[in-house]
């Protein structure tokens, strides 16, 4: 009996693309000259700050629940475990399709996290912030809800929504170099790797993550799934370890996955902000503190980076680059 993981082809990507596009936000691509100066590379960023519910995840949770609605599945409410920007989406592509959401989530999320999982409707039960009490949790909440699980990241359904971020990106950046996208569990890894690869003859593709949660990166060397634990970063949306589909395509098509010193986060964080006029959190800022780090691998490039989402108040973002 076969049991190697199937992952998203670039077709399926697509297939979804035309299943959300007019569901999704078609996020901007934007361009700094002073960032391009500073780093000597010509860097592209995919907004996805500016995707619904803030994040990229609504693209993965918005395709999985329109299949599950169009599969003749009987379920009425979605579940799933969630530190936030997943919980989020998948909370308000539920509403949007008028069904129930149940979230299992961490006690020490993001309070703008949680409170944007409130304001979509979603019922919340808190546990400790493991992965073993996240597990257990939802086990719970499926079985006293009849709810159907949407993982956040090991989903092949997810997998080709995220997917839709680089067919979009595509679209407007022609013969790109390089590709960064950040990693936690790599579900936009994933799906970014496998159009990226698709789509470009020649193409480098990165991963960034912080070396304090560098789990994907040793995964990567060592040819195995090697767990998080106790990652410390302030990239509260990259602390997950990979699944076991993730793994696969990660494998198949990324060329290296480099990590990031906080420092490079915070900076690049600041950077953003006082340069592009725009908010992201954290983990969105790896991509570019990798570029940062590693000027003599994109000088010159043209160089795509996804900024994976926005969802950080102003006071903790203060605090993260002032403390």
């Amino acid at each position: 009996m076969n049991t190697e993981p199937v992952i998203p082809s670039i077709e399926d990507i697509q297939t979804a693309y035309r299943r959300i596009k007019r569901l999704v936000n078609r996020t901007p691509v934007m361009t700094s000259s002073s960032l391009n100066t500073l780093t000597g590379a010509d860097i592209y960023f995919k907004c996805e700050n500016f995707q619904k519910a803030g994040a990229f995840k609504f693209r993965g949770a918005c395709h999985a629940i329109h299949v599950l609605k169009h599969s003749g599945s009987p379920a009425r409410a979605v579940a799933t475990h969630s530190s936030g920007n997943h919980a989020g989406a998948l909370a308000l592509a539920a509403r949007m399709q008028k069904l129930n959401c149940y979230v299992v989530m961490p006690e020490n999320s993001p309070a703008i996290k949680i409170n944007a999982v409130r304001s979509y409707g979603a019922e919340i039960t808190f546990c400790p912030p493991t992965l073993a009490d996240r597990e257990k949790g939802i086990v719970k909440v499926l079985k006293e809800k009849k709810a159907f699980f949407i993982h956040p990241y090991n989903n092949f359904e997810v997998i080709a929504g995220q997917g839709t971020t680089m067919l979009e990106l595509a679209e407007e950046l022609t013969a790109p170099d390089c590709i960064i996208a950040p990693v936690g569990g790599g579900g936009l890894m994933s799906g970014t790797s496998i159009a990226a690869r698709a789509l470009f003859r020649g193409i480098r593709i990165y991963g960034a993550e912080p070396k304090g949660a560098d789990d994907a990166c040793r995964s990567l060397k060592e040819k195995r799934i090697i767990p998080s634990v106790n990652p410390r970063t302030i990239c509260d949306g990259l602390l997950t370890s990979l699944g076991t589909l993730t793994f696969k395509a990660i494998t198949e098509n990324v060329d290296d996955i480099l990590t990031v010193n906080e420092e490079s986060i915070k900076k690049a964080m600041a950077l953003i902000w006082a340069r592009m006029k725009i908010v992201v959190e954290p983990s969105a800022c790896v991509t570019l503190a990798a570029v940062l780090e590693n000027p003599e691998l994109f000088r010159g490039k043209k160089t795509g980076l996804i900024l994976s989402g926005g969802n950080i108040d102003i006071s903790t973002a203060y605090r993260l680059l002032y403390s």
